[in-house]
């Protein structure tokens, strides 16, 4: 018998981005360049997601901006862009994965939060933009913490604040990187690749039929 279905989870934790959240910086460039081929030199060399990582961890969107202008002055109202016309890099949110999220949280046999890599400048938008981020006990933001995935400090804050079991705990994420850091630090993941297969693992370890047919 495979000893992870067998386990009790008490705490589900969800990353945020492309799981329940359709955000992509596509959705806004396709608008800006003209064709895709632009779009994908621009993400991959100049608003790349190491420098959006950056700001994911705490560091300011008026001081990453200023810096990627002076590093490529040609592309200085592009760059602007990135913030300036955030929003629309959100595609609303993923139906299904909240579907699975709404039914979890009605059977009220979880604690469910999220855990996620996000500027504290821009998560509040997401908070009156998505209102099912509401029906989390618990959300614990990296830029609000200047720390982010796959840092282990990360979820040690996330286990301490909420007083979290490692072991009663399962966590939800699209990036295998961010898996194996929870990992590291006790925790089960499930690597989110779509709602089907989400459900599908969580009935693999005792969760999700259980949860929501009982």
């Amino acid at each position: 018998m495979n000893t992870a279905a067998t386990k009790n989870y008490s705490n589900l934790v969800f990353d945020l981005g492309a799981v329940l959240i359709d955000w992509n910086p596509r959705y806004l460039y396709n608008k800006i360049f003209a064709t895709a081929a632009e779009t994908d030199f621009f993400l991959a060399n100049i608003c790349t997601s190491a420098w959006n990582e950056e700001q994911d961890a705490g560091r300011s969107l008026q001081d990453a901006t200023e810096q990627l202008i002076t590093q490529h002055p040609q592309f200085e109202a592009e760059i602007r862009a990135f913030y300036g016309r955030w929003k629309e890099m959100l595609g609303g949110q993923i139906e299904e994965t909240v579907e699975v999220l709404r039914e979890l949280k009605e059977c009220n046999q979880f604690k469910l939060y999220a855990l996620t890599n996000w500027s504290n400048e821009t998560f509040p938008l997401a908070l009156v933009t998505y209102p099912f981020l509401q029906w989390f006990d618990g959300i614990v933001v990296s830029g609000r913490e200047k720390i982010r995935k796959p840092d282990a400090a990360f979820y040690n804050l996330l286990l301490d604040r909420y007083d979290l079991d490692p072991s009663s705990t399962l966590f939800i994420d699209d990036n295998e990187r961010n898996i194996r850091g929870a990992a590291a630090c006790g925790i089960d993941g499930i690597h989110f690749t779509s709602a089907m297969q989400l459900k599908s693992e969580l009935a693999e370890k005792a969760v999700y039929l259980s949860a929501v047919h009982s």
